[in-house]
């Protein structure tokens, strides 16, 4: 093996080149200790950052019925499992009082309009429920909701849901158990008579009480239920004063009609609301006089009603726009079983897009043995 000596010049370039490769390999380690050829070669964009918070589900009002109150352990309850459907929900329990049986009393006992007045001023001090918000409404609790809607709707509700409750009244007083004390002083007291002033301001029932075999009693007594469907505003006319002009709160009608939707339960074997139809805005025919009986009496149905021909709440402005949805469910009177709540809670609550809705979610709810949905 020969040894051959390089010339001093190669050694000089070589003295220079091998330091520099040296320093040139550790900056690149300093600047970016994870760099890789094939990276800078073809460029990899760098992994996606972190995805938006989801925001939680659109808030819920739920006003009990008659003979309950907003923290019985039947509420809770049903509040739990719409909190399993919709993790993280916000729900408000409507409450008149927060000590339990007196909210309870309230029930039966007080001036519904001054009660609606009331939660409309307790749903607006919640923070929750300032952009909006859906409401569900139990037997009496429904048509209180809707009463909100039309008179104050501020913060507005979504969706309007309502099981089994008297859109247009009730026609008799439903029986009462035997132990049941706060029921039998009501039906007591309401039989001194329903339209009489003590009774529109004191008996809860008695203002939603619409007897259609006597109308004109009910048009010129009622206090609540009249004044919420636009029945009884009516005035002299200026210029004819033999004759009666109605004035319609045109309010009631623009707020119930900005509803997404309205959702109403009908049970198909009530026996506590009297027609059973007016879950449905449907009631007793009214008889030509004010004296006069009908056996039995015919069911006029929602769009055979003037309130709704005449649109005076807004109603068929809403239907026409395929807004109004009529559900009947299996058994009696706020017997709610999970095939009837549950479709109607994913589908109409916890900020579900209804035109996002997928063909086979929409048969999933129509096929169910207990959840019909009618067209009247």
């Amino acid at each position: 093996m020969r040894l051959v000596a390089l010339p001093w010049s190669l050694w000089a370039l070589l003295s220079i080149s091998i330091p520099s490769i040296s320093a040139s390999r550790s900056e690149n380690a300093r600047i970016d200790p994870t760099f890789s050829r094939s990276e800078a070669e073809w460029g990899n964009p760098p992994p996606p950052p972190d995805p938006l918070p989801v925001p939680p589900p659109r808030p819920l009002v739920i006003w009990h019925g008659l003979g309950d109150q907003y923290a019985s352990p039947g509420m809770l309850d049903f509040i739990g499992l719409i909190k399993q459907v919709h993790p993280g929900i916000f729900i408000h329990s409507v409450r008149l009082s927060d000590e339990p049986s007196s909210d309870q009393r309230a029930g039966w006992f007080g001036n519904v309009n001054e009660q609606i007045a009331q939660v409309a001023e307790q749903i607006s001090s919640i923070p929750e429920l300032e952009s909006g918000f859906d409401a569900m409404g139990f037997s009496q609790g429904g048509q209180f909701l809707r009463a909100y809607v039309e008179r104050y709707n501020n913060p507005p509700v979504r969706n309007l849901i309502t099981f089994g409750s008297q859109h247009m009244g009730i026609s008799d007083l439903p029986g009462c158990k035997p132990t049941d004390f706060l029921c039998r002083a009501a039906k007591n007291a309401a039989g001194a008579g329903v339209y009489t002033e003590w009774a529109q301001h004191h008996l809860v029932q008695a203002q939603y009480f619409r007897d259609h075999k006597h109308y004109d009693s009910y048009l010129r007594s009622n206090r609540f239920l009249a004044d919420i469907n636009n029945e009884a505003r009516e005035e002299p006319d200026p210029d004819n004063r033999a004759s009666k002009q109605a004035l319609k709160n045109t309010t009631y009608a623009t707020n119930l009609a900005s509803l997404d939707n309205f959702v109403m339960v009908l049970f198909n074997q009530d026996q506590t609301v009297i027609p059973k139809e007016s879950a449905w805005f449907g009631s007793y025919e009214i008889p030509s006089d004010d004296d006069g009986t009908t056996d039995p009496p015919a069911i006029i149905h929602m769009r055979r009603q003037p309130l709704y021909k005449e649109d005076w709440i807004g109603l068929r402005t809403l239907d026409e726009q395929e807004k109004v949805f009529m559900v009947v469910c299996n058994g009696e009177h706020m017997r709610l079983e999970e095939a009837c709540w549950l479709p109607i809670v994913e589908r109409w609550t916890g900020d579900v897009d209804m035109d996002e809705v997928n063909e086979e979610d929409t048969k999933r709810v129509l096929e169910l043995p207990s959840l019909l949905i009618q067209d009247w």
